[in-house]
């Protein structure tokens, strides 16, 4: 296992932390400037769309959490299905379309964007794209992380001429230090700042959208962008020994993470004593269940058949960790979606205000789809969706898709204590359990908590693990049933981005190793 580092970030009054360090920045100057924490998020979000393009754009989608200095309010910023789809479009499909204009619903980032802002921002709007514009305009030099995933997007975006042409210009190759500029972004963003998002929703570049949709037969029109509202939710919770994890409820997966929780509160009573072997057993055990709930149940709330809450009633939770061997794994299936196209980042200010906000794609840089001469990458969300007419999560008109991006936030009794994200599609509610586990069972920092390997399971329930674990230890696991299928690279165990909060009220925190980023606290 990975030792401690030493080196933890030093605490301050005010914190950002996110995957890429310029954005960082321009979230650290935000709150230098007199923003608050939402401020400090969605300029650093805003941000990401230019400076890491292959994880979310100004089409993405976006989720928040927000803790206002008295309580946690959640936003579902995920945009639904054109109106003209129906579940006989993709009929006979084992899966839905994942790059060009059949894989892209409603963006939904840009609204979550104004939303925020309109509730709870201080400075002005056109304030907070400020930094993004100044790097779409006048370039930026790639983090190493991001050159290297921007590298391998040219083959697959390669019948994508619109594409090709934003992202790979002549003369450009994506490596560490290259620099890289958009004016088309920059114009695209100073746009969206002038109006409050109305030209993305309603003006000229809703209709460029249309436009190109219309001109590759896609049934994206002017009336699914108009309609476009995102949504503020109630997050769910559950308790975990003397904590409170909350997650946004589906159409995400945070649903995932609770369950686990809950089981293995109850199957692992007192961490401290057991091995880890023990531990780890108990945690894939727990993950399976709560995985294979949310592949099979989870979708647009309205078509869901049972409440999610039922999920986390004490009783189903007992009943379920009755289940439990612990000498042997059981059998668990469930359909997983796959996707690594996602930031994240966790912002606070010196009044009490937190804030986990993540922002995605889906699959890297989304659908291919580029909107010409607007620098709008679209995502590909559409391809969360069931192509099975019985699922809950089927496609169908105005429909939210199934969605693996989740803030955390997370409270030690009543108090806030850390808002967090952890990216990198079925990884995400995995990566928020074992960040959990590793806090309050283990008592660690976030940033050691992040550096420790980790492990994953796949979409069929076969394990992969991350450098650092005893082969012995995997070998006795393997014994009890679990099928463990090697050592894989750090990019497929995502990013953790955390602001914890600290009992004399300053910020410490956390930004993963594995990405480009930084933890900004002064």
């Amino acid at each position: 296992m990975n030792a401690p580092r030493a080196d933890l970030p030093r605490p301050g009054r005010a914190a950002v932390a996110t995957s890429q360090r310029l954005a960082a920045d321009a979230g650290r100057d935000i709150l230098a400037a007199g923003g608050n924490a939402v401020d400090s998020a969605l300029a650093t979000a805003i941000a990401l769309t230019v400076t890491e393009p292959t994880s979310n754009g100004i089409g993405s989608d976006a989720f928040a959490l927000v803790w206002d200095g008295q309580r946690l309010h959640g936003f579902n910023g995920s945009g639904r299905s054109p109106r003209a789809w129906s579940p006989e479009r993709f009929a006979g499909r084992p899966l839905m379309p994942a790059l060009g204009w059949e894989a892209v619903t409603v963006p939904g980032a840009v609204d979550t964007w104004v939303r925020l802002h309109r509730r709870f921002g201080r400075l002005p709007f056109a304030r907070l794209f400020a930094p993004a514009i100044a790097f779409a305009r006048e370039g930026f030099p790639l983090g190493s992380v991001t050159a290297a995933a921007w590298a391998r997007a040219r083959t697959h975006f390669a019948d994508f001429a619109d594409f090709q042409k934003l992202f790979f210009p002549p003369g450009f190759e994506p490596v560490a230090g290259a620099h890289f500029a958009a004016p088309e972004m920059a114009d695209t963003l100073e746009a969206i700042a002038q109006t409050e998002g109305a030209a993305f929703y309603e003006g000229h570049l809703a209709r460029a959208m249309v436009a190109d949709a219309q001109a590759h037969g896609a049934a994206l029109c002017l009336e699914d962008l108009s309609g476009h509202q995102g949504e503020w939710v109630e997050p769910l919770t559950q308790t975990y020994r003397g904590h409170t994890l909350a997650e946004i409820p589906p159409n995400g997966q945070g649903l995932a993470t609770l369950i686990a929780l809950g089981i293995l509160e109850r199957i692992l009573p007192d961490p401290a004593s057991m091995d880890l072997a023990t531990l780890l057993h108990a945690q894939w055990e727990a993950m399976k269940i709560g995985l294979a709930e949310t592949a099979a149940h989870v979708g647009e709330p309205a078509a869901m058949r049972i409440d999610p809450q039922q999920f986390l009633d004490p009783s189903h939770l007992d009943a379920r960790a009755r289940a439990y061997h612990r000498a042997r794994a059981l059998p668990v299936r469930a359909t997983l979606p796959r996707a690594f196209g996602t930031v994240n980042l966790a912002t606070a200010d010196a009044d009490g205000c937190m804030v986990s906000f993540i922002q995605s794609n889906f699959w890297g840089f989304g659908s291919g789809i580029v909107v010409p001469g607007t620098g709008i990458s679209l995502q590909n969300r559409g391809f969360g969706f069931s192509t099975d007419p019985a699922h809950p999560n089927a496609a169908g008109p105005a429909k939210r898709p199934f969605h693996t991006i989740i803030p955390g936030f997370l409270f030690r009794g009543q108090e806030p204590l850390m808002a967090f994200g952890l990216m990198g599609g079925q990884m995400q509610p995995q990566g928020h359990l074992q960040m959990v586990h590793r806090l309050v069972d283990l008592g660690e920092h976030p940033q050691n908590a992040s550096d420790a390997p980790r492990w994953q399971i796949r979409e069929d329930f076969q394990i992969i693990t991350e450098e650092g674990f005893s082969p012995d230890m995997l070998a006795a696991l393997a014994a009890r049933g679990h099928s463990i299928i090697g050592t894989a690279p750090a990019a497929l165990f995502g990013g953790m981005q955390a602001v914890l909060r600290l009992p004399d009220g300053t910020y410490s925190g956390a930004s993963d190793h594995r990405k480009d980023g930084h933890l900004a606290a002064f």
